[in-house]
């Protein structure tokens, strides 16, 4: 039976360690949560294993892990875990993302308004990354405050990244964000995830891109992807958002004037449960990709499923909102 994370500490818990730092923990309790609670701020976004911005390095012992096959083998080999996933059950100590190390200089080139509550923000990298539509990085601030964040930008286009920052939680990363100025610095983590995506097979096929708030930025990046590798199905995009917030409205809406199997929707958040209801017949080949709010993929994944979708042909990122 595991220790209740509120109990006394027991002399024989065993010992978590972060550089000069070490402490008892509970056995069981979630590596992500230990860190946190010690004051460490251990970026993380989906607590599902799936953005992957919670690594952290294992240098002595290892965590009870429930995800074996992430992140990456090379990653894995050299100890990274991710934190949200696995268990202290014994001695560990681990050394978490540290910008000076592991981030890559990039310097801001412009911060806008795209809405009322989204920000974009562009940086250019000391030097180019390679990444994939879908993808996102951590990013840190100049306070040492990481924050995983979903790539807007297009692979290949240029050496420039876009993010879309949901604002509407006022929490110590998006305060900072809005002061930054053009020539500011920031670093950039290495591209994660890989959860959504698009891929060459799926030419032929209807693809569904379905998105709420700033869950857009992924999907907007993957249907530009998927449009220069000539996908020739049915592409449906859909963008729930509150009044005034249909930040890519037009952008959205010229693209699909110039391609005629592109349909664009932009339903507003009361009319969530119209597009529910909507979803009755799903044609089996279909690709869905989802990206939002845990409660707005959680509800069209189930009723996709409901109308047939396969679940292997249904790929998810869901966001939780950070408590600062």
């Amino acid at each position: 039976m595991s220790v209740s994370d509120d109990s006394p500490a027991d002399p024989g818990w065993p010992r978590l360690a972060v550089g000069a730092r070490r402490w008892p923990v509970a056995p069981g309790t979630l590596l992500l949560d230990a860190l946190n609670r010690a004051g460490l701020g251990i970026p993380y976004s989906c607590r599902a294993g799936a953005c992957q911005a919670c690594l952290v390095q294992c240098l002595e012992g290892m965590p009870e892990d429930v995800l074996p096959g992430l992140p990456d083998p090379a990653r894995r080999a050299a100890g990274w875990r991710l934190a949200c996933q696995c268990r202290v059950v014994g001695d560990l100590r681990v050394a978490d993302h540290d910008p000076a190390r592991d981030g890559l200089p990039a310097q801001v080139l412009a911060v806008d308004w795209l809405a009322p509550s989204v920000l974009r923000l562009r940086l250019r990298p000391q030097r180019p990354l390679r990444y994939a539509a879908g993808q996102h990085l951590l990013v840190w601030n100049d306070e040492g405050q990481a924050r995983p964040y979903s790539l807007a930008s297009l692979p290949g286009e240029d050496d420039r990244l876009e993010f879309h920052l949901d604002c509407r939680h006022d929490g110590g990363f998006t305060r900072r964000a809005r002061l930054l100025r053009p020539g500011d610095t920031l670093r950039v983590g290495p591209p994660l995830g890989g959860g959504l995506r698009y891929e060459a097979d799926w030419q032929d096929a209807p693809l569904w891109l379905l998105a709420a708030g700033a869950g857009l930025a992924p999907l907007w990046s993957v249907l530009r992807e998927a449009l220069r590798q000539g996908h020739r199905g049915p592409i449906r995009l859909l963008h729930l958002a509150r009044p005034g917030e249909h930040y890519l409205g037009e952008p959205l809406r010229q693209l699909a004037a110039s391609h005629p199997h592109v349909q664009v929707e932009l339903p507003e958040t009361d009319a969530l449960q119209t597009v529910l209801a909507g979803l009755r017949i799903v044609p089996r080949p279909t690709r869905a990709l989802l990206c939002g709010s845990l409660a707005f993929v959680d509800d069209l994944s189930r009723r996709l499923y409901m109308a047939g979708l396969p679940r292997t042909q249904l790929l998810t990122e869901a966001f939780l909102p950070r408590v600062e």
